[in-house]
């Protein structure tokens, strides 16, 4: 049937057109190449400014992290946010700043805190810590302090063996640098961390 000569012209069928080869000088491998080491920049931004692969050395923070467990620590989060109680945290230590200790945060700026055979008193009421098995508890005690301005009261959770504020006292802010975040290594205990 004639088509009228007023109507649109038809499109022609659909064809396929053939993808245009690589630019001369290009290959396989050399594409390849290319994206590994775009990868490999990648990675080594992120491991450098967010986060770092760190290993676990004793266990003072026996049940959750082992000795020799691998995580990843957030270096970048507390730029944009603050330090909260019950964060698991890695600093430098005090006494020695070229040693890193992973501890949790029990007492913030200001906050004050006693020990009273092994029970954990914050600003006048008991804390409660289900983190810290009943085997891991201890009978020690504390006279009350107050945590000082930017600076942050640590403990272990295995409260019995552990080397924490109670010894060497408040950690400084400046000395806090990351956030344990994730167990990666052994495959049994991989996981996020709380």
């Amino acid at each position: 049937m004639p088509i009228p000569p007023d109507h649109p012209p038809v499109a022609p069928p659909y064809t396929s057109q053939p993808v245009a080869p690589p630019a001369r000088g290009t290959s396989t491998i050399g594409l390849w190449f290319r994206d590994l080491i775009i990868a490999a920049v990648a990675s080594v931004l992120i491991i450098t400014f967010l986060y770092q692969p760190v290993r676990v050395e004793g266990t003072s923070m026996l049940p959750r992290l082992e000795d020799r467990d691998r995580l990843f620590i957030n270096k970048f989060v507390y730029h944009i946010s603050s330090i909260d109680r019950d964060d698991i945290v890695v600093f430098r230590y005090p006494r020695d700043p070229e040693k890193s200790y992973i501890k949790r945060v029990i007492g913030l700026p200001g906050d004050r805190i006693r020990i009273v055979h092994g029970q954990v008193w914050l600003n006048g009421n008991p804390l409660l810590e289900p983190y810290v098995p009943e085997v891991y508890r201890d009978t020690r005690s504390m006279s009350e302090i107050t945590v000082p301005d930017d600076s942050y009261f640590m403990m272990g959770d295995h409260r019995s063996i552990s080397s924490d504020s109670r010894e060497f006292g408040p950690v400084a802010r400046d000395l806090v640098y990351g956030k344990a975040v994730f167990v990666y290594w052994p495959a049994k205990d991989a996981g996020v961390l709380r």
